[in-house]
């Protein structure tokens, strides 16, 4: 894994690596993206990248959820609401939120689809 003193590139570069990987086969690929590739960071890439190793090395993207319907529509009725529980300043009156909150629910309970 890139450690916490590598580059924005370096720590691409750890993410190209996949199972039957070698420096060999790398080197032309970190060539290619203009990275320097240090003593150190070979050592490591060597390590990383060996074939003998079944473990993939490249992180599965996360995908963002779908927002259910209730919270979408409770989102748009917290924003109606909460310019009432404001005070001028942009700041939250005194149980402003927890008040903005519990009329957000009451209300977003009634709205059609």
């Amino acid at each position: 894994m890139a450690c916490e003193n590598c580059t924005r590139l370096e720590k691409m570069l750890f993410q190209l690596i996949a199972p039957g990987d070698t420096l060999q086969t790398l080197q032309p690929v970190i060539a290619s993206t203009g990275v320097p590739l240090t003593p150190e960071m070979a050592a490591i890439l060597d390590r990383l990248a060996q074939p003998s190793q079944e473990r993939i090395a490249m992180k599965a993207v996360k995908t963002k959820r779908k927002a259910s319907s209730y919270a979408v529509k409770y989102g748009k009725a917290f924003k109606k609401v909460a310019k009432l529980h404001m005070k001028k300043n942009g700041g939250w009156k005194k149980n402003g939120f927890k008040n903005a909150q519990k009329a957000a629910h009451k209300l977003a309970k009634g709205m059609k689809k």
